[in-house]
């Protein structure tokens, strides 16, 4: 637009010369090439800040829009709740857990496993939740290590609580790209996870 504006008043220039009407008529082309390109600026510098805000926003999950299911495991009794047109995969032969894929991307999954640990004497090694930090407490009040993992493909979430000598293992995954819309539905979902106590 600027370079527009200069244009058609370096070509008014001569014309107006001859004609003995520069200073008025000049004045008033300065003013409008300058108010006009002030006004262009100010439109395209105000569309570029609500466009910066706009990818700051991320919407937020409302969960009376969605209808839950719960998954209740048979071996280890730990549950959690789940969008209900997610589609089950096929659950491991030992029961042990199971795994939920989106209907809107089959990339976009949750993992549920638990398995029994051994006691600390026997495997000296191992590592133990119970001495690690903990940085997550569920809403039933059960103390965990929750980890967000951010990569350039494939983002995750990872729960994992450990009682009674066994690990609980809870995991939200999606492309990274998308991992933003999926966190608050993955942090609810952790939050409502619960174990046998």
């Amino acid at each position: 637009m600027k370079f527009i504006s200069k244009m058609l008043y370096i070509s008014l220039i001569p014309v107006l010369k001859l004609n003995g009407i520069t200073s008025n008529l000049t004045a008033k082309t300065r003013w409008i090439s300058k108010h006009f390109y002030t006004k262009t600026m100010l439109i395209s510098a105000v569309i570029a800040v609500l466009l910066m805000l706009s990818g700051c926003f991320t919407p937020s999950l409302n969960v009376r829009d969605i209808t839950w299911k719960t998954y209740k495991n048979s071996r280890y009794s730990y549950e959690f709740p789940y969008p209900s047109n997610w589609n089950s995969s096929i659950t491991p032969t030992n029961d042990d857990g199971i795994a939920l894929v989106s209907p809107k991307n089959e990339a976009v999954e949750i993992r549920a496993w638990a398995s029994n640990q051994l006691s600390e004497s026997i495997s000296p090694g191992s590592k133990n939740l119970n001495s690690q930090e903990t940085n997550f407490q569920t809403i039933q009040g059960v103390k965990g290590q929750l980890v967000v993992g951010v990569g350039n493909a494939v983002s995750t979430m990872t729960l994992t609580l450990n009682q009674n000598q066994v690990r609980y293992n809870w995991q939200g995954k999606s492309p990274s790209q998308e991992f933003p819309n999926y966190y608050p539905l993955f942090y609810y979902i952790v939050q409502q996870y619960r174990i046998p106590q």
